[in-house]
């Protein structure tokens, strides 16, 4: 299962590196020029950093996992972005893909 959220700010770079920092004291994470990825257990969650927007997407095996991952990093970037209190996410998941009947 996959979403993805786009969130409109100026500083989407600083949260990328300032969220996968957060996270890589307890899980797998890098970032390097605008990308970044975060590892848990749970699933994988990447990022993408543009000049007014940063592009996430979240990516799990079962939808409990996949909502809590989008739970997870929505919470603390809102911590984050405590002088940006107009940043909303509105998370799209990915339509879920069936097998075709044998």
């Amino acid at each position: 299962m996959k979403s993805t959220a786009t969130i409109l700010t100026p500083n989407a770079r600083r949260y990328m590196i300032q969220l996968c920092k957060h996270f890589a004291h307890k899980v797998p994470a890098t970032f390097g020029g605008r990308e970044g990825e975060i590892v848990f257990d749970l699933g994988t969650v990447g990022l993408r950093a543009a000049p007014l927007t940063l592009m996430l997407w979240a990516k799990a095996a079962e939808a409990g996992g996949l909502e809590r991952l989008e739970q997870v990093v929505e919470r603390h970037l809102k911590r984050f972005a405590f002088r940006e209190p107009e940043i909303t996410f509105d998370w799209r998941r990915a339509p879920a893909v069936q097998a075709p009947p044998l």
